[in-house]
């Protein structure tokens, strides 16, 4: 399977593989293919037969630099048009959510936006012999398309958000924010937590807590704990299980131990920090991320072994604590190259099926970095993979969220990253921020948003993605948070 790359109209001789993967026909990531570029073309090949689609960081001009897929497509000798390809997928997703959504009485501007997408689209179709016009007539329906998608994303989202607010749907805790245990005594820190969050979550490190067999240090998790139930915050904790390497006690490592001994010892500790906190925690991220971070190799079987089991654990000793199962990386790519891992879709699938004892579920949205699950999509995207979780009948938990106000390293480039609309600033962050809650928060099983790190921290995932700078100045995504809180709750 080929795909003809065009620039301005022109065949392309360099093109750069940022984010690419094939995917089959349910949406899951295809293992074992290959991609590379060769005279003008993208060429993919598969271990099979199947229909498959394209997903590659692409440049969308006025707009900026988006993850985007194409459709599902059978294999054929002559080459496809990738910018007509990737330009079908975005106008068939914006027919699909306007369906969904009852999107139908649009204002003019979105139907002037709609006709000239369609009248473009068809255009390039006409031509399609002729591929440099094609390609350039699909462009200039794309660029309208995609601004024309996140305006039905905000529009849809800021109806519902309003209906939900006006309802009083939404709880005290629907904003939170996760902990950092460093500056748990600082009082400016707290001052900024309190001034945002009604919910906030203690990280749990197995690795940190139990560096002896045996041996427990619950002093941090302690202060914390003990420090917030005065502020009278809700508090959760977690993630009590998550299998990669940093997060595995060493001892535990380099034991190799076979999987019913890993799963004894999990068990052991889960039960441990659930009976002492049992009390104060309202809400256990319990497991984070089986299904795409096992450094163990556990099997599909093991896997679901030890989501039940860590699982009961939490029911036998927390009380009425709210049990989450969190999925990394809900988009599914590293399905594509990681051995030992579960597709997302298939594993929320299992776990519902299985009857594990959970009440919702988790996930995350960590945008701006060169990382599988991590490039930029637009707000469309973003609702659409939101929707496929309301059949669960599972409240959602988004337990962290995180995006740049700057470049500080060079796998966030726009170039690698992606960009939206603008290379990443202070303002780029508060706009994401404020459009992201927006929409996550319209969805009536969307519980929490939880954002990562309210301080600019060493540790996180993306550098420059704290709310406050590291001393303690406010950013305008701050600012904009608690504008959001004020119109949730007044004042």
């Amino acid at each position: 399977m080929k795909f003809q790359v065009f620039k301005n109209g022109n065949v392309v001789d360099k093109f750069d593989f940022y984010g690419a993967y094939l995917f089959g026909s349910d949406g899951i990531a295809i293992r074992r293919a290959r991609i590379k570029f060769k005279d003008g073309c993208v060429e993919c090949s598969k271990p099979t037969l199947q229909t498959a689609g394209l997903t590659l960081l692409w440049p969308v001009e006025g707009f900026g630099r988006v993850l985007l897929p194409t459709t599902c497509l059978p294999e054929r000798e002559k080459p496809y048009i990738l910018n007509v390809e990737i330009t079908r997928a975005k106008l068939m997703q914006i027919v699909n959510k306007r369906e969904d959504w009852s999107l139908f009485n649009n204002s003019r501007e979105n139907e002037k936006l709609i006709k000239e997408a369609q009248t473009l689209f068809i255009e390039a179709l006409q031509n399609i012999s002729d591929a440099p016009k094609a390609a350039k007539l699909a462009d200039e329906s794309l660029k309208r398309a995609i601004v024309l998608s996140e305006q039905l994303a905000g529009h849809q989202a800021g109806v519902l958000f309003e209906a939900r607010r006006k309802s009083h749907g939404f709880g005290r805790g629907c904003l939170g924010c996760l902990v950092n245990p460093e500056q748990i005594g600082n009082v400016k820190y707290i001052q900024g937590l309190l001034a945002l969050s009604g919910f906030v979550t203690v990280p749990i490190n197995w690795a940190k807590i139990e560096k002896e067999e045996g041996k427990y240090d619950f002093s941090t998790i302690d202060a914390c704990v003990q420090v917030l139930k005065k502020k009278r915050l809700a508090i959760g904790a977690g993630p009590l299980l998550q299998f990669k390497k940093n997060t595995i006690p060493k001892w535990l490592v380099d034991s190799k131990a076979g999987f019913e001994k890993v799963r004894e010892t999990a068990y052991r500790f889960v039960s441990k920090v659930v009976s002492r906190y049992s009390g104060s925690v309202r809400a256990w991220r319990v497991v984070s991320g089986l299904n795409a971070f096992n450094y163990f190799g556990f099997g599909f079987d093991q896997v679901l072994e030890m989501t039940k089991a860590a699982s009961l654990a939490v029911k036998v000793l927390g009380d009425r604590a709210l049990k989450i199962i969190e999925i990394a990386n809900h988009w599914g790519e590293y399905y594509a190259d990681t051995q030992n891992t579960i597709s997302p879709l298939v594993y929320v699938d299992m776990i519902v099926q299985s009857g594990i004892n959970f009440d919702a579920l988790g996930l995350q949205f960590r945008v701006g970095k060169n990382q599988a699950g991590m490039h930029v999509r637009d707000m469309m995207q973003i609702s659409a993979i939101l929707d496929y979780f309301a059949p669960l009948s599972k409240p959602v938990y988004i337990t962290e969220v995180e995006v740049p106000s700057e470049i500080q390293q060079k796998s966030q480039s726009g170039k690698a990253a992606g960009i939206w609309h603008d290379e990443w600033n202070q303002m780029k962050q508060a706009e994401w921020i404020g459009q992201f809650y927006k929409i996550a928060l319209s969805k009536s099983f969307v519980d929490t948003v939880t954002y990562s790190h309210l301080i600019d921290a060493e540790d996180s995932l993306i550098a420059g993605s704290g709310l406050l700078t590291d001393k303690f100045e406010p950013k305008k995504s701050y600012l904009m948070l608690k504008k959001l809180r004020g119109q949730i709750f007044g004042g």
